[in-house]
């Protein structure tokens, strides 16, 4: 999208993704359009979660910066065996769901794939039909489709594998806490930093295509974390988490490089290059928990998982396993 193009929010926050003060008449300006435009376009994304400051003599500004997405600067930061294989990289200012957006559109030809970030989902959504909070500015909504040439034997456990590679991209980085939480969350002392969505188009034999979707918290600002809290999850993003002033351009091209390489890795050899780097990062092992399944409810001690990414706990009746649910711990 040229810049022409772009809704003049999005123009808006690229000016003041700096975190600098910016007066409204610099702004009517540069983005040639009235102080009365520049202004309702402050007030639009504000709607959207962002934190916009606007102060009397002084201007509007973003209190934290937030680098915009770039979808040739990302391009550029993939890593080589990465590149050759995402024949096309978007990022959007605005969509209803990453994920449903590369579902629509026809699969990409088998080992390679397609990448779409956006600034702002008005549709987001985590596992059975969880919205997501993320303003712009404020984190990563990263989809990536990717067609094996046949459906692996261990594809009901590609959220695990996801979930390694995201913790070898974040490692990577300098962020060494995160910890795994079956089946698709990330943690950073027992606070959600990002979660996963795996989502699948197949026939009964042959090519199937998988659209993994990471949503990830990087800077999302005390009030933001503080209003999340309030909806019963605990909250953390990256610059909580130690990385001083992410650059999301480097931690999207860190992630999408990651999920290549492991999709070709699974393709080839399946779960089990992952379970011990899974293991080794387990937020539950041992831990008092209660798994509800579509069908079951169960209390126990959970005990890691087996070959197969199934969570192994230990209950009254005996060792359960869960090929799917959620868990949650009990104090």
């Amino acid at each position: 999208m040229s810049e022409a193009e772009e809704p003049l929010v999005a123009r808006l926050f690229a000016k003041l993704s700096d975190g600098q003060f910016h007066s409204g008449e610099t702004l009517a300006a540069e983005l040639a359009v009235s102080r009365s435009a520049v202004w309702k376009a402050a007030r639009a994304l504000r709607e959207l979660g962002a934190i916009v400051h606007a102060v009397r003599n002084r201007g509007y500004r973003l209190p934290v910066t937030a680098e915009p997405l770039d979808g040739g600067r990302i391009r550029a930061l993939l890593g080589e065996g990465a590149r050759e294989r995402v024949r096309r990289l978007d990022t959007v200012w605005t969509v209803g769901s990453t994920n449903t957006l590369l579902l629509e559109r026809a699969n990409p030809p088998p080992g390679s794939s397609e990448a779409l970030l956006a600034e702002y989902q008005t549709a987001g959504r985590g596992r059975r039909g969880r919205s997501w909070v993320a303003p712009p500015g404020g984190s990563i909504c990263l989809s990536l489709s990717w067609m094996f040439r046949e459906v692996p034997r261990d594809l009901g456990a590609l959220g695990l594998v996801v979930g390694v590679c995201a913790l070898r991209a974040l490692s990577r980085v300098g962020v060494e806490r995160v910890r795994l939480k079956w089946p698709n969350d990330l943690l950073v002392d027992d606070r959600k930093l990002g979660g996963i969505l795996i989502e699948l188009r197949a026939e009964s034999s042959g090519p199937a295509c998988v659209v993994i979707g990471i949503g990830l918290n990087v800077a999302l600002g005390a009030t933001l974390l503080e209003k999340i809290a309030t909806m019963g999850l605990a909250p953390i993003d990256l610059a909580a988490a130690g990385l001083k002033e992410p650059a999301r351009n480097a931690v999207a091209a860190g992630l999408i490089s990651s999920f290549v390489g492991g999709l070709l890795e699974f393709e080839r050899d399946g779960l089990k290059p992952f379970v011990q780097e899974w293991m080794e990062a387990d937020a539950l092992r041992g831990r008092p928990v209660t798994v509800t399944a579509a069908e079951s409810f169960a209390k126990g001690v959970a005990r890691g998982i087996d070959l197969d990414g199934a969570l192994l706990v230990e209950t009254p009746q005996g060792l359960l396993r869960f090929l799917s649910g959620d868990v949650s711990v009990r104090t």
